[in-house]
């Protein structure tokens, strides 16, 4: 009998559980936020949800914020932000002359616009306001004197490093005399530029691009398929210079916009990325070409550079009013992570042909490892991709299909005329390993 009413009992409290959860109301973890600069000021306005400020230790009747007592936790409040959302003037961290704050219903709709944001929080709280426990906003609005509104303004938080990236903050910039632009940052994304000079955006984007190729795993892969039967610097130049004109001309092009649209793409050019690995390793394993090898990677150059792409369209938000700047920035910086990683790769390349997996046998081994990796990736987003409805056709797709096809074309013709200069378009195969190093 104990047992059973220990059991109705644990069974009991976890349907009331069940109901409390389901009845609670969920905030996203995002905090919204305008700064608008001035010719003496800077001002920042801020919605963060209420559940951050644990520290603030707001007063609470009855499971709800005691609103009328709240201005010391208010004050509080203005400290964390202060110390966790920061706003730099020519990379000096700039200091709020004043500042308030009030709290909000989770109804409340009027971040919607910086005037709105800036007149809601001017007005008091109504005494009688009621908000339940981490169930609201904190609303405030700081302001910074600066120095000249022409000046390079960035901004940086740290609120909640404890969630990692799964806190948000939205920042709509507003400057004198301009168009407004919001990005979207976390506590993990440093300090972060609001109106870059373009030198500026340009090295941010050259790191952003290292980063991008150091970090793709199937990039990398598709990279070591390539090189693991080349022998000798001019066939490594040639296949190297094809994939990058080739994901080059994708990558710009799609990046401004004339990429095919549609939720089918992105999976597309996953799956056909991952069965570019396990195509090229498969041909290392039974003849390679060398002219056959730079048309081959030409043409997967071309996908992989719809998914350098992407990597940029995440970033694009950084570059302020410098978008060519940064798109061509990107491009280096894929380069430059390319250099180094080859830098790397064929010395070691080198070390295992000659004393680990020598001959035709090591690079067929290789090969094998590289194609097994890759199969297993492309089934895995075959699958994703067999789940994404296909695009129907239309004037529109037809008219990017003939833009492309044209660009294709041209840059078909480059890799002709690198392939003709380096003199390698009738090149032997490269497989044999009697060819000497020097070739």
């Amino acid at each position: 009998m104990k047992r059973v009413l220990g059991l109705v009992c644990t069974v009991a409290a976890w349907a009331l559980s069940i109901g409390a959860i389901a009845h609670e109301f969920k905030l996203d973890a995002v905090m919204t936020s305008f700064v608008k600069v001035e010719p003496d000021q800077a001002d920042l306005v801020i919605r963060a949800p209420l559940y951050l400020f644990k520290q603030a230790k707001f007063p609470i009747r009855n499971a709800q914020i005691d609103v009328a007592d709240s201005g010391p936790a208010l004050e509080r409040a203005i400290d964390g932000i202060k110390h966790d959302i920061v706003l730099f003037e020519d990379g000096q961290p700039l200091s709020a002359s004043s500042a308030s704050a009030r709290l909000s219903l989770p109804s409340d709709r009027s971040f919607a616009s910086y005037e709105a944001a800036a007149e809601h929080v001017a007005e008091p709280n109504a005494p009688d306001t009621q908000i339940y426990v981490d169930q609201g906003y904190v609303d405030a609005h700081l302001v910074y004197p600066i120095r000249s509104a022409k000046s390079v303004f960035a901004i940086r938080t740290t609120a909640a490093r404890e969630m990692g990236t799964y806190l948000k903050m939205t920042v709509r910039y507003l400057p004198p005399g301009e168009d407004g632009r919001a990005i979207m940052l976390t506590n993990e994304s440093g300090i972060v530029s609001l109106n870059p000079s373009w030198y500026g955006a340009a090295a941010a984007f050259v790191g952003f691009g290292i980063e991008h190729i150091l970090t793709g795993t199937d990039h990398l892969l598709f990279l070591l398929s390539l090189i693991i039967p080349l022998l000798g610097w001019r066939q490594i130049l040639a296949i190297v210079t094809t994939f990058t004109v080739a994901h080059s001309f994708t990558l710009l092009g799609s990046a401004v916009g004339l990429g095919p649209a549609g939720a089918w793409f992105p999976p597309f050019v996953e799956a056909a990325i991952a069965a570019s690995i396990v195509y090229v390793a498969l041909e290392n394993i039974v003849n390679v070409d060398l002219a056959r090898r730079v048309l081959v990677t030409g043409l997967f150059g071309l996908v992989h550079g719809f998914g350098f792409s992407y990597g940029l369209q995440e970033n694009l938000q950084f570059a302020g009013t410098h978008l060519l700047a940064s798109l061509l920035a990107f491009n280096v910086g894929i380069e430059i992570g390319q250099l180094m990683v080859l830098a790397v790769m064929l010395p070691a390349l080198a070390l295992v042909r000659r004393h680990v997996l020598p001959g035709r046998i090591g690079m067929i081994i290789l090969s094998a490892i590289v194609a097994h990796i890759g199969w297993h990736w492309m089934t895995g987003r075959w699958d994703a991709l067999a789940n994404v409805g296909w695009p129907q056709p239309s004037a529109a797709g037809l008219l990017t299909l003939a833009l492309w096809a044209g660009g294709l074309l041209l840059a078909a013709g480059a890799v002709t005329t690198v392939v003709h200069r380096l003199r390698l378009g009738a090149a032997a195969a490269l497989s044999s390993p009697q060819r000497s190093a020097g070739d």
